[in-house]
């Protein structure tokens, strides 16, 4: 094990895929997540019993369980039958994961708290911070300045115009930044940011009021992990350069000295899911940002980074 502080921000399948890579590698990982999820079921259950948003917590947790028990994991991340998009008030299409946490709030209530309650019961290492001290919406604006609302819509691309964003942003905007994620930054070794659908799942993460300052003033070697694929609605033609100029219209600044890319574009994307691969032509290297290409991604479902290359290449950098 390598003995040095990781921070993982962002918090969906990227996330959930970078740490099940690293978890062979480092003992002391912490994942910072988004509170804007307020779609699909932990949408409903966030609607239901006004509670943050489980999904992508539970996601990381179960990636975490010690001694890699599949059982347990397959049992957490178990989907009833139905539709994940359905009433709010029905069983069906719910993560049984996502109900366990939502009692656990009930019985503590408190989310930290029952963070802990979930880790402490299914044997679970790391850390788990939500971003915010309470929960958040987000909007964004298009190329054409249209402002979209909630992250459902703007991740399933469910608006008229041209859908390409220019922008996204935190309702409230003056949401206060969870204390221990600054803390985390102050004391982290390494920081990743990514992979992960940018507008709606890493951008809410580093545009959290106070994210930006901390993580300029960090010592930690900070990483940025690109997409394998650009998602249809939000990413769609972006080039390297172009995730990279997405985040300094964020922050005013792009924090990250090394930008770890995928250069394997070899297995077939099925076309009916409309992902195409990120590109890297036409990036220039500057004196403050290093990109490393490999080969990281999943041959099986080349959405996705492969956990294991994408590990490994991180574990050669840092």
């Amino acid at each position: 094990m390598v003995n040095k502080k990781i921070v993982c921000l962002g918090g969906g399948i990227g996330t959930v895929n970078l740490i099940k890579g690293l978890k062979d590698y480092f003992s002391d990982i912490t994942v910072v997540v988004s509170l804007a999820d307020d779609g699909g079921s932990s949408g409903r259950l966030r609607r239901l019993y006004n509670v943050p948003p489980p999904g992508d917590l539970v996601s990381c947790m179960v990636a975490l369980i010690k001694g890699n028990d599949s059982n347990l994991a397959n049992l957490l991340m178990h989907r009833f039958k139905g539709d994940r998009y359905g009433k709010d008030k029905e069983l069906g299409g719910q993560k049984l994961g996502n109900l366990i946490l939502t009692a656990m709030l009930e019985i503590t209530g408190d989310f930290e708290k029952a963070i802990e309650f979930f880790k402490k019961t299914f044997n679970i290492i790391g850390n788990f911070l939500p971003a915010t001290t309470g929960m958040v919406s987000i909007s964004a604006e298009t190329i054409e300045g249209k402002i979209i609302h909630r992250e459902e819509t703007i991740d399933t691309g469910k608006y008229k115009g041209v859908r390409i964003l220019e922008k996204v942003f935190l309702n409230p905007p003056d949401t206060k930044v969870n204390p221990k994620f600054i803390q985390s930054l102050a004391e982290a070794e390494v920081i990743i940011a990514g992979p992960g659908d940018l507008y709606t799942t890493v951008l809410p993460v580093l545009i959290v009021r106070g994210v930006s300052s901390a993580l300029k003033n960090s010592r930690a070697l900070k990483i940025f992990v690109v997409n394998v694929t650009n998602k249809p609605f939000e990413t769609r033609g972006y080039d390297v350069n172009d995730y990279i100029r997405a985040v300094k219209r964020h922050l005013d600044d792009f924090p990250f000295s090394k930008v770890i890319v995928n250069n394997n574009y070899r297995p077939t994307i099925p076309s009916k899911l409309k992902y195409k691969y990120v590109n890297i032509n036409g990036f220039k290297e500057d004196n403050s940002i290093k990109v490393i290409q490999s080969d990281l991604a999943d041959e099986g479902f080349p959405l996705y980074h492969n956990s294991q290359k994408l590990a490994k290449i991180i574990l050669e950098n840092i």
